[in-house]
């Protein structure tokens, strides 16, 4: 079973640590996080220090995957990840649900409750949060983000780096150009 570190402790991370161990795909050695540097373990796993030399913590782990909200600090990140040699997990709850059509990209994080339908496909750092929907035939573009229940319509298409906030829904065919952001509960349909 392959090594994990988790970059970011904070609430999206220890929610990522949660289906990491949950789905028991890889075996996790601790976190790395610049947002609080007193942070010294959480849980049962201990918090290497700041992500200033990414490299230093191949020996720790073979792979890694960024567990932060932020879409730009997210992609970012991934790319030294990439560039440290670190092969970028995708991590899927066991009580989500995806098509075995889908297709996931590297580095994403399918959390739980969340449904992927059939034919959709998921770009690299993707995050799908709990209970949130991407319809059948819908792309996720790199480093989209779709909040607590947000909810794709099938044919719909999320841009680089957009957000969709908790509740907020594209209706059928609807695209979002890259580094969008809806606000929770904002729907978009076509005219």
């Amino acid at each position: 079973m392959k090594s994990l570190l988790i970059v970011g402790a904070g609430g999206h991370g220890r929610s990522v640590a949660e289906a990491v161990l949950a789905a028991g795909q890889y075996r996790l050695v601790g976190f790395v996080d610049d947002a609080a540097p007193g942070l010294r373990q959480v849980w049962e796993w201990p918090v290497f220090g700041t992500t200033v030399n990414l490299a230093r913590y191949r020996q720790q782990a073979d792979a890694a995957i960024v567990a932060v909200g932020n879409n730009r600090l997210r992609e970012e990140l991934y790319t030294r990840l990439d560039a440290a040699g670190f092969e970028l997990a995708t991590t899927i709850h066991p009580k989500a649900v995806v098509s075995p059509r889908a297709v996931i990209g590297a580095g994403s994080a399918i959390m739980a409750g969340a449904i992927v339908g059939t034919e959709a496909q998921l770009r690299a750092g993707v995050i799908v949060n709990c209970g949130a929907v991407v319809d059948h035939h819908c792309r996720v573009e790199d480093f989209g983000h779709l909040g607590v229940n947000a909810g794709m319509a099938g044919g719909s298409v999320l841009g680089r780096g957009a957000w969709m906030q908790a509740g907020s829904v594209l209706g059928y065919g609807v695209k979002v150009e890259a580094g969008f952001v809806l606000a929770p509960g904002q729907a978009l349909s076509k005219k």
